[in-house]
């Protein structure tokens, strides 16, 4: 069976224990420095702390160093590399081939997307590194990621939720551009959700103050027995830089998508880690941070990609607003006709709409049915789409009601006499103990209920130790129970979930976690052409293109565009320029542009 993983995103320690918590079969977390999120840095202990806990269930944790180094700082990023690893790292996502030829580094190295796989040669220039994994460029089509799984050996990781840049991954230098903070350093600024004038080659303006660049986010929810058909067995959730209820609700949700596609396929596809999630909330991704959903290029078709009139979360449509009352001292009441008859507003809940000048969002201080009450939002007209992008029943939901993860055993137990108890464990992992139990006790007159005392009281959790019992038999000698009380069944629990979560947990993929069974490295590469950062020239290169989605496509929708179409943005000016061949549209610095 070939395991599929879920790879979760991580902003600290408590967010990854959180992701595990609901699913998860691996988590990607940075260091201090170095992990191309300046803003989701974490120290060595507390990513022990991380690795400690989520081995615990076969999960994997990835440490992130995928930015490019400026001058004199390779030995530092050595260093942390170290550290990570004798923290218990279980593999390191890179961005700079020379890690591959360091030899004190043996844990797996993942290629990053920021490296721009998206076609085999560059797949094949990666695995040829040591690389166990490469992780695919976003806008890519299932057919090339088809072709490109059956032209490599290693791994192949593919992004399934969340933000989407609108350049290709690692190629874009928009942000270092505008105000010299490089995405390749972890600073990037997010340009594309900036807002910009579009303007023709005669100054006409076609759209005014728009987030042009601005994509939907990721949603593949119901493609991931598609990319599994096509060789994917890891699905990354983007957001290391998103809270833990966004990461909860996800991970929740993919989770169990991943399940019912293994029950699916039970000979074909197995969980890429241990543990049963139980308890918690019902998932709903549309109730969580997103600008719309799209499947971008998945089917090799194009499609209406951008959220230019929403760079920021819009949540969930509810309906429309209606009797607008404003009342003295700015404040205001109004109530909403609602798109389903199942809607409940809650106290707290925010909401936002869209103007000619952007979103608007405000918060709904009492929600009573569908009449809201609030201080005066100005811009809100009878007749508004309204949307709600905080519910909060739903987050309090989140917070309330935890998932539990644990790994189900099997106990069985052996009593010689009234003396000595054997007690074996055997967890779906694979782990296996034997503990015996010495005891002075009388044997027990009434053995049914002495059995029923034992079974109940084994069966029972064991505080921080994540373990439910799927399975019970006891065996007695003579057929004879000894009189044993609750708290010394209790104790024996505790003590039997200590000695087996001492045991080593092996991963469903048959690799443990000190990277044994690795892909041997070579020695250090040539740099392939093209590796390094792109021209100056090329601010970035996408599959999105705003003629297409404004209708003005020759090749698609047989339109006669404008010759030239410029981006302006506080007095900066961009030009676009579209390489029909293919299919490719490019943002330059109009100091740079040339007619073609």
């Amino acid at each position: 069976m070939r395991p599929l993983e879920l790879l979760a995103p991580a902003r600290n320690k408590d967010i990854g224990i959180a992701a595990i918590d609901c699913g998860a079969d691996a988590v990607y977390i940075a260091g201090p420095d170095f992990g191309a999120r300046k803003a989701a840095g974490n120290s060595f202990e507390d990513i022990a702390e991380l690795c400690a806990y989520a081995h615990r269930f076969g999960v994997r944790i990835f440490v992130t160093f995928n930015t490019l180094w400026r001058e004199g700082e390779e030995e530092e990023a050595h260093r942390q590399l170290l550290l990570a690893q004798e923290a218990g790292a279980d593999a390191f996502i890179i961005r700079e081939p020379r890690i591959a030829a360091w030899e004190d580094i043996r844990i797996p190295i993942h290629a990053s997307t920021q490296c721009a796989i998206r076609d085999v040669e560059r797949a094949r220039y990666f695995e040829s590194l040591g690389c166990e994994r490469i992780i695919l460029e976003r806008q890519l089509s299932l057919e090339k990621i088809r072709e490109i799984c059956a032209a490599v050996h290693c791994e192949v990781e593919f992004f399934v939720h969340g933000a989407l840049c609108v350049g290709y991954s690692g190629e874009c230098r928009l942000s270092e551009y505008i105000d010299g903070r490089s995405a390749d350093r972890g600073e990037c600024i997010q340009a594309c959700r900036s807002l910009y004038d579009l303007v023709d080659g005669d100054g006409r303006v076609l759209l005014r103050n728009k987030a042009v660049l601005s994509l939907k986010d990721f949603n593949l929810k119901s493609r991931l027995e598609d990319l599994a058909e096509a060789g994917v067995m890891s699905f990354k959730i983007e957001g290391r830089l998103k809270n833990a209820s966004y990461v909860k609700n996800v991970v929740r949700a993919y989770s169990l998508a991943l399940d019912a596609l293994v029950s699916k396929y039970p000979d074909r596809y197995c969980r890429a880690s241990f543990g049963e999630v139980t308890g918690g909330f019902v998932p709903d991704t549309a109730k969580t941070f997103n600008r719309g959903y799209t499947e971008l290029f998945l089917d090799g078709k194009r499609g209406h990609w951008s959220s230019m009139d929403a760079p920021k979360s819009m949540g969930e449509e509810i309906g429309t607003v209606q009797r607008i009352r404003r009342t003295p001292g700015h404040a205001m009441q109004f109530s909403v006709k609602p798109l389903r008859r199942d809607l409940v507003l809650r106290n707290g809940d925010g909401f936002a709409f869209t103007t000619a000048d952007g979103i608007t969002g405000f918060r709904g201080d009492v929600c009573d049915g569908l009449q809201v009450s609030c201080k005066d939002v100005p811009d809100l007209r009878e007749g508004t789409a309204l949307f709600r992008n905080i519910n909060a029943a739903f987050e309090k939901a989140l917070e309330s009601q935890a998932c539990r993860r644990e790994i189900p055993v099997r106990l069985s137990v052996r009593i010689h006499g009234k003396y000595v108890i054997e007690i074996r464990a055997v967890s779906v992992d694979g782990r296996e103990i034997l503990s015996p139990f010495h005891t002075d006790v009388e044997t027990a007159e009434n053995r049914e209920r002495a059995g029923a005392m034992l079974r109940e009281q084994l069966s029972k959790r064991s505080g921080s130790y994540r373990f439910s019992l799927e399975e019970l038999s006891v065996e007695t000698a003579g057929g004879n129970l000894p009189l044993l009380s609750a708290a010394t069944i209790n104790s024996m629990r505790r003590l039997v979930a200590e000695d087996l979560d001492s045991v080593s947990v092996r991963s469903a993929g048959g690799l443990a976690s000190d990277g044994v069974g690795r892909l041997a490295r070579p020695g250090q590469a040539a740099a392939r052409p093209g590796c390094e950062p792109g021209s100056a020239v090329e601010l970035l290169r996408s599959k999105y293109c705003v003629r297409y989605e404004l209708g003005l496509c020759p090749k698609y929708q047989g339109a006669e565009p404008p010759k030239d179409l410029f981006l302006l943005n506080n007095g900066r000016r961009l030009a676009l320029r579209f390489d029909c061949a293919a299919c490719e549209m490019t943002v330059t610095p109009v100091g740079e542009f040339m007619l073609a």
